[in-house]
């Protein structure tokens, strides 16, 4: 495939597929704001699971429906409140287990960093890899929520440089695209990241569809 042809499936892809998880939110870490950062991560959180991703982003609503979008008032909010909050958004298979996360997290957060917590991590850290570990120190960061926090956040903060999953590469193979060859501190490859997984998803989705209807009623 020509270079031409692969630009006009980029762009087509972006265009398609390639609205940011934190805009469709109504987001903006564009500015770096510690609120809205903060914000964004307690979306990755709800999206780190294995959990889908209506279900994530109504849970989000209900956090933010609650005025509960900080690490003080998600400590304010206590345990019972929390579960409640999960609840109602349908995040019923991990509530506890996620009240318990976002209070510890919280409560690291607040004590250990401050009044602008993310924004310290990311002024401390000397690295990408070292901004990764401090993120996975906290109870419940993997690797997928450390990524999903991050990829967005590639032109916003220096060193936010998440390696792309492999899944996003092989996708991004399909169509023909060397994502290792792209600048990945830029908006275009942040949305071509975001097209290629919901693309993958989309694919998940429709295999998903066929094998409950071939199963027996």
């Amino acid at each position: 495939m020509s270079l031409e042809k692969i630009a006009t499936t980029i762009k087509q892809l972006i265009s398609e597929h390639g609205n940011l998880y934190s805009k469709q939110l109504g987001i903006n870490i564009k500015n770096g704001d510690e609120e809205e950062i903060f914000k964004w991560f307690l979306a990755s959180l709800l999206f780190g699971k294995r959990i889908s991703e209506n279900i994530a982003v109504k849970t989000y609503r209900e956090f933010e429906r609650a005025g509960v979008l900080s690490p003080k008032v998600i400590l304010t909010a206590g345990w019972d409140r929390l579960v409640k909050i999960l609840d109602t958004g349908g995040y019923v298979r991990y509530d506890f287990s996620t009240a318990t996360k976002l209070l510890e997290i919280s409560k690291d957060l607040v004590t250990k960093y401050g009044k602008e917590p993310l924004t310290a991590i990311h002024k401390i850290a000397k690295n990408k890899k070292e901004l990764e570990s401090i993120l996975q120190s906290f109870k419940g960061v993997g690797p997928v929520t450390t990524n999903i926090f991050l990829r967005e956040l590639r032109d916003v903060w220096k060193k936010a440089d998440p390696e792309p999953l492999p899944i996003v590469k092989i996708v991004a193979q399909r169509f023909n695209i060397d994502i290792d060859r792209l600048n990945r501190k830029t908006e275009e490859f942040i949305r071509l990241e975001v097209a290629l997984i919901r693309v993958r998803k989309m694919g998940e989705e429709t295999v998903d569809r066929k094998s409950r209807r071939r199963m027996p009623t």
